[in-house]
């Protein structure tokens, strides 16, 4: 039926319709999971979700076991993270937008429990302008916001079974995980705990039983609550505390439990979140976050340390002990997206922190023997060794994310920061771009630059008070060769145009990181896409370590240069791929080259300083590694079984041979490993769980599986003979082994 109506000016009229409605359809249609390439993000970043830290097989369970899975992130065999060529020490971790790390040494020596993370992603580049103060990776950590529901999950509670020549010798790992919490009132506040005790007992081989075992204890709460204050003001409160305690932390295949240092740690890092939209659209974020470290370590006693072409003996040389604090707050303020030649969406904000502590660090003598047990050198310690350093920075930020069109976006932005104990007005810029050429969004094309100051280390503050070394050289008969060399520390200066000079005041400057990178991702077909990218990345005034000797015995020192330099390029060819529904694959091959400094401070003060340091050389860096191939996934199967594997694959680490005062024979770092080769798996099923009062419930279940580390039982040797005196010289010692295990989880 067709009804016309005709209103003249100043007319109205109500008039009753009826609306038929002539057939229904209903259409149920199923797909599966597809993604979808970013067309309008210019950043570089690599992202691991709640669900493959859950599903995984990593060998802690820990955020920093699952890093080295992303580009650009190797582990050494001490343990140490490198992120693009440069320690974890050099970057930075932040946890909900603020930093959660060791204010002293800046290793993420703080645990965030992977049962609260929501998503953890690793910055190729300085892809915003938000974040400063490093040089080398940055790491950002999202949790998850408390359960609106009451819940709860128990996970790996059942102790791992420590077993010798067929017998039961108790306990290698116990490390249960109980994640709790719900409303305490409904729709308004919300908390959740998560709890971690872990025992473990991680064996070296090299070392005979059972003296052959770090032994770490620790407690970790982590407590979060949410208010819901109304729709639009929300407030998160969390709450970390974490008490640590590692024997013999240090051991490995050349390094008995008695040459091995201890290392202790008590915190509480408690970080505030308000989040407020105005009634314009605009949202304001505001987090202070307060974190306290203390931190010590000591050797297993007082005899003086051996260092011998076979390994370490007597006991280790330094102790110390650290207390910590950091405060900083960060105010940030989005604006609603205004229209200009495009679309623009405008941040801007103020990042103020401070970080200080006081310690102190003692040493007892080392002594460099020969193959004969006779001293060939010895190195004293003189002065009291009573530390102190602080550190203000301020810093502005403004960034820009402009979409041009459905085509084209730009990143741009700059930060302000201004340290006491650095660079003052220090501006770094950065630019990105996200261009996809055709209209169909499959190919994209991003390239981006920038640069980035770091923090000044609270270890280069007051380098010049720690115990001065003395050194002593004597033939093999005994006797004492020359005078005793005292190497004064001291810091040195060097400006463009004139010879390096002593200063008694650490030199004003920061270390400065300029990125560049280049990407193109194509989707090949339905649910695979191929990115190939390119990265340069070097860094410049990072504080090195530099021992100078005077060819006439005065004037010698143990210098703290700021000309340390660093270099990383890579090059990255990686597919990602869901070949058929409920899976995920992921394969990355990684050609890349580091070079720089090799007595940057982060390597030779943490987390333990070096007996013997070496004059500072440019080469090979410790974390190179040409060839790296990764693949990780997860593949749901048949029966309801959940199958994760991981492969990792890469060039052996450089490594370079001694001679018995260990100076370096040949070049530094120009040998290497084996070729590394891992694959680890985890499988597992979930069944329906009936609980006591509670009964059966849909969601509530019970994980049971397998998992297996180093799956293939390679060596994997993490230890060499390297100094030319030992009669065991060439020789790798510490090889892996293949340890398997059960999973055993409640989980909802």
């Amino acid at each position: 039926m067709v009804k016309t109506i005709v209103l003249g000016q100043g007319q109205a009229a109500v008039e009753d319709v009826t609306l038929e409605i002539s057939s229904v359809e209903q259409q149920i249609e199923v797909r599966g999971e597809t993604f979808e390439i970013s067309t309008h993000s210019a950043e570089t970043t690599a992202t691991v979700s709640n669900r493959e830290l859950d599903t995984l097989p990593l060998a802690q369970q820990k955020f920093t076991d699952v890093l080295p899975l992303t580009p650009g992130v190797i582990r050494t065999p001490e343990g140490k993270l490198n992120f693009n060529g440069q320690a974890e020490n050099q970057g930075i971790l932040l946890v909900n937008s603020t930093e959660t790390v060791d204010p002293v040494t800046g290793s993420f020596a703080i645990p965030v429990p992977v049962d609260v993370i929501q998503s953890l992603s690793v910055h190729s580049t300085p892809d915003t302008a938000e974040f400063g103060g490093f040089s080398g990776g940055l790491t950002q950590i999202e949790t998850k916001p408390p359960f609106d529901a009451w819940n709860f999950k128990l996970h790996d509670f059942i102790p791992g079974i420590r077993g010798k020549s067929g017998h039961i010798e108790g306990i290698s790992d116990f490390t249960p995980r109980l994640e709790f919490g719900g409303p305490l009132i409904d729709g308004k506040l919300n908390f959740t705990e998560e709890l971690t005790y872990d025992v473990r007992n991680q064996p070296v081989r090299g070392l005979s039983w059972p003296v052959n075992e770090t032994k770490t204890r620790s407690v970790a709460s982590f407590t979060e609550f949410q208010v819901v204050l109304s729709p639009r003001h929300l407030v998160d409160v969390n709450l970390n505390v974490f008490p640590l305690r590692r024997q013999f932390a240090n051991i490995n295949a050349l390094v008995p439990q008695t040459a091995s240092s201890d290392y202790g740690q008590n915190g509480v890092s408690v970080g505030i979140s308000d989040s407020y939209q105005m009634s314009s659209g605009g949202l304001l974020n505001t987090v202070l976050r307060y974190t306290r470290f203390d931190s010590h370590a000591h050797g297993q006693g007082p005899e003086d340390m051996l260092v011998t072409p076979d390994g370490w003996d007597g006991n280790f040389f330094n102790s110390w002990s650290r207390n910590a604090n950091e405060v900083e707050f960060r105010p940030a303020f989005q604006f609603v997206d205004k229209s200009w030649h495009g679309r623009h969406a405008l941040k801007i904000g103020l990042d103020l922190s401070r970080r200080s502590y006081v310690g102190s660090t003692i040493s007892h003598p080392v002594q460099l023997l020969r193959e004969n047990d006779s001293v060939a050198e010895q190195i004293n310690f003189q002065g009291p060794g009573l530390l102190n350093g602080a550190s203000t920075e301020v810093g502005e930020f403004i960034e820009d994310h402009w979409t041009l069109n459905s085509h084209v976006a730009l990143d741009v932005g700059a930060r302000l920061s201004n340290q006491s104990l650095g660079r003052r007005a220090a501006l770094g810029p950065h630019v990105g771009l996200a261009y996809s050429p055709r209209r169909d969004g499959k190919t994209v094309i991003r390239a981006g630059a920038g640069a980035v100051y770091g923090h000044v280390p609270l270890l280069a503050a007051d380098f010049v008070e720690n115990p001065t070394r003395v050194i002593s050289f004597f033939d093999p008969s005994g006797t004492i060769v020359g005078e005793p060399v005292l190497l004064q520390n001291t810091y040195l200066q060097s400006d463009t145009g004139s010879a390096p000079q002593t200063v008694s005041r650490i030199p004003r400057t920061s270390p400065r990181t300029f990125t560049w990178s280049f990407e193109v991702e194509r989707e090949l077909q339905r649910n695979v896409s191929l990115k190939l990218s390119y990265l340069d990345s070097q860094t410049r005034n990072l504080f090195a370590v530099d021992p100078i000797f005077n060819v006439t015995g005065s004037n010698s020192m143990l210098a703290l240069t700021y000309t340390g330099f660093s270099r990383y390029r890579r090059v990255e060819a990686a597919v990602t791929a869901r070949p058929f529904e409920h899976a995920n694959l992921n394969v990355s091959y990684v050609w890349s080259r580091a070079r720089g400094d090799l007595n940057a401070l982060s390597d030779t003060f943490v987390p333990f300083e070096q007996p013997v340091i070496r004059p500072n050389l440019s080469g090979i860096l410790s974390s190179d590694v040409p060839h790296r191939l990764v693949s990780w996934g997860i593949f749901d199967l048949p029966w309801k079984l959940t199958l994760s594997p991981v492969v990792d694959v890469h060039t052996g680490l450089p490594f370079s041979n001694v001679d018995v005062l260990q100076n370096y024979v040949g070049a530094a770092n120009s040998l290497r490993f084996p070729t590394f080769f891992s694959l680890d798996a985890r499988i597992y099923r979930d069944f329906p769980l009936r609980l006591p009062f509670i009964g059966r419930s849909r969601n509530r279940k019970i994980r049971l599986g397998l998992y297996s580390l180093n799956l293939t039982n390679h060596k994997n040797p993490h230890d060499i003979y390297n100094n030319v005196a030992s009669p065991l010289f060439g020789q790798f010692a510490g090889f892996n082994r293949r340890i398997d295990g059960l999973v055993i989880e409640i989980i909802n």
